[in-house]
């Protein structure tokens, strides 16, 4: 299975998110913020990112930019709460493989990163 980090300020979503994962057999990091999501990243080049938008230190769009920067290849999905149409338009442009809205099932978020694995990059 793959190594997913899960990066949302919130500790309920985190322990949501992990317990999903890990029950679908994943290995799962956390970071609680965007620069924690940043530094994680570059030490632990996770397979797939699930990635919040709103944080207090750096937005997910930021983060997103930067881990493009990063690796051009790397797996994001976007979960948010914000589900305006022109907010997932200016994410995917931006380069994240997928956008759901928050709090996605648990069926939603495995077949989402289940087809991030097996597509790659877009």
């Amino acid at each position: 299975m793959a190594k997913i980090m899960v990066v949302d300020d919130s500790g309920y979503a985190r322990r949501v998110h992990r317990g999903i994962l890990e029950r679908a057999g994943h290995s799962v990091i956390e970071a609680s913020s965007g620069t924690g999501a940043i530094e994680s990243f570059a030490l632990e080049r996770p397979e797939v990112v699930l990635l919040d938008l709103s944080m207090e230190d750096i937005s997910g769009a930021d983060v997103l930019r930067t881990l493009r920067e990063m690796d051009a290849e790397a797996r994001v999905i976007v979960v948010s709460a914000d589900v305006q149409r022109t907010t997932e338009q200016a994410i995917m442009a931006g380069g994240a493989d997928r956008f759901m809205s928050k709090p996605a099932s648990p069926d939603q978020l495995l077949t989402a990163v289940a087809e991030v694995l097996r597509d790659g990059t877009p």
